[in-house]
């Protein structure tokens, strides 16, 4: 495995203006925001001074509980050892439950974390960097964690849903056996189907299974898993939920930044509501007001004023943050520097940096995540075949393939010669014309528009006749596209880990930290 090429998010088409503009720091009020070490060196003490031991002594409590169904690397255990220091800090990712980890992402977001950890401990030797993968454990939208997709099968659990999905138990292991008769018979095969034995036995939680996967892959690197469903570190929250409820501070206080972005940019990527909490039961629902009492949306239940301040003193556990307050509950509870998250992610919490000022919560470092793509020698030998280039498939792929059918088409150089031709004499003509009465120059004008007119559905019928002619040449193009992007989407968002991992082991893991960017958002590509 080695790495081909480097591509950096400024030159991918398909990467929002926005981030690019962030990582430009062409967005006013963010500049200090990004990576770079001076950033680093500001925001330590910034939360050293925020974050208390108590708070320490709390996180290192419930981290204890939670991970002492595993087995921890001694890195891990030196790592919470560390975490009760008041020079230690996190750096954090966070990602849904997906089965089996979902799309590959989801290990180099990890990963990109880990390697993070390592760089600022090299340059700031006196201070501890610990890594945090944060579980959604709370979210309810099970379908859009249900299933995972390697290269030949689609695998898919079906269970009760509707409440936090990270305290759904396991019934549903049917995948397991389809699983492994795909990949029994590779290198690492039998490794990969132990590991999905093992979390995705029958009666282990959502919760339970990404946290024996994750630590299995993980823990040798340090990495601490973290699960929000919790009633001490919600407890923290208490204030910000009871201000939310009563106020509705996170709508208001958004609205500058959202109005601004919605400005610059046409949209933002998630709008807050009134009150950004849930209720959490059996099932997870919205928390509304409707002007006199406080409504548990799609639920037969209400409360008072009163009475809901009353159930957020008693039982902080039962108000679950939804994606806009989130980050202010992780923020709250972590002695926390930097957050690693994908475009949308970096994007959303962007809405929020006024939010936390009003707070008084130290606004971390935002680092849109490195994307890799691993491609075979056989897909690398048709793209240089073609004459292309990799950096071609990630920009508009349908003018880059309107592009090879009509090389070198002497037709095309033909009508473009003439159509210049023309160009040049009606320009002759409009100059004349503006000797003579108004209405003839505006005949020219017309008459002009109407020629040219005709040279551009001349040349659209020529790419369509081309297209025709060429047709096996456009579908080797289209097949080498889908080759780089499955299902017409970037490899990474398609394919599980274990796609690479059943060739390659532990190695590729080592390969993908070994290659990882850290200190620019870039489009790795690797040939495996």
């Amino acid at each position: 495995m080695k790495t081909i090429k480097k591509i950096s998010f400024q030159d991918i088409v398909s990467i929002p203006q926005l981030i690019k503009d962030f990582l430009n720091h062409n967005i006013e009020g963010f500049e200090e925001n990004t990576f770079s070490l001076p950033h680093f060196e500001k925001k330590i003490p910034e939360k050293q001074n925020s974050f208390t031991s108590e708070q320490r002594e709390i996180l290192v409590a419930v981290l204890q509980r939670q991970l002492s169904g595993l087995t921890l690397s001694p890195k891990q255990k030196q790592n919470l050892e560390d975490l009760k220091l008041t020079n230690t800090f996190t750096i954090t990712t966070g990602h849904q439950l997906n089965l089996f980890s979902g799309p590959v992402f989801f290990v180099y977001k990890i990963l990109q974390t880990i390697k993070t950890c390592s760089y600022l401990k090299d340059h700031f030797p006196e201070f501890n960097f610990v890594p945090v993968y944060w579980m959604a454990s709370e979210d309810h939208d099970f379908a859009e964690i249900n299933h995972f997709k390697t290269e030949n099968n689609y695998y898919e659990i079906n269970e009760k849903s509707g409440g936090a999905v990270g305290r759904i138990p396991l019934s549903d292991t049917f995948f397991i056996s389809e699983f492994e008769k795909e990949f029994k018979d590779f290198v690492f095969g039998t490794e990969l189907i132990l590991m999905l034995k093992e979390a995705y036995k029958a009666g282990n939680t959502l919760t339970q299974a990404i946290q024996m996967l994750v630590s299995r892959l993980f823990s040798e690197f340090g990495l601490l898993i973290l699960d929000g469903d919790s009633t001490e570190l919600k407890a923290q929250m208490k204030e910000t939920f009871k201000d939310e409820l009563l106020n509705f501070s996170l709508y208001k206080e958004s609205k500058g930044k959202i109005d601004f972005l919605t400005e610059k940019y046409g949209k933002v990527q998630v709008n807050p509501r009134e009150i950004n909490l849930f209720y959490l039961t059996e099932t997870r629902d919205r928390i509304d007001f409707n002007g006199n009492q406080y409504v548990i949306v799609d639920k037969n239940r209400t409360f008072t004023k009163e009475g809901i301040l009353e159930k957020l003193e008693s039982n902080p556990e039962k108000f679950s943050p939804n994606a806009l307050m989130r980050p202010v509950y992780q923020e709250t509870i972590l002695p926390n520097l930097a957050y690693i998250g994908g475009n949308a992610e970096i994007m959303y919490w962007l809405e929020l940096k006024d939010y936390f000022k009003k707070n008084n919560l130290p606004f971390p470092l935002l680092i849109p995540r490195n994307s890799m793509l691993f491609l075979n020698q056989k897909t690398l030998g048709k793209i240089e075949n073609l004459q292309l280039k990799i950096e071609d498939f990630f920009q508009n792929f349908t003018v880059i393939t309107n592009n090879k059918i009509l090389d070198n088409n002497e037709i095309l150089r033909l009508l473009e010669e003439k159509e210049l031709q023309l160009a040049h004499q009606f320009a002759e003509l409009k100059t004349v014309a503006e000797t003579t009465e108004k209405s003839f120059g505006n005949m020219i004008k017309a008459e002009e528009v109407r020629q040219m007119k005709s040279f551009k559905r001349m040349k659209k019928r020529l790419l369509h006749a081309e297209k025709i002619k060429q047709k096996e040449m456009l579908e080797r193009l289209e097949n080498l596209f889908l080759d780089v992007h499955p299902s017409k989407n970037w490899q990474e968002r398609v394919y599980n880990f274990s796609v690479f991992f059943a060739d390659h082991g532990n190695a590729w893991l080592e390969t993908c930290l070994e290659e990882m960017q850290i200190d620019e958002s870039k489009l790795i590509i690797l040939a495996i």
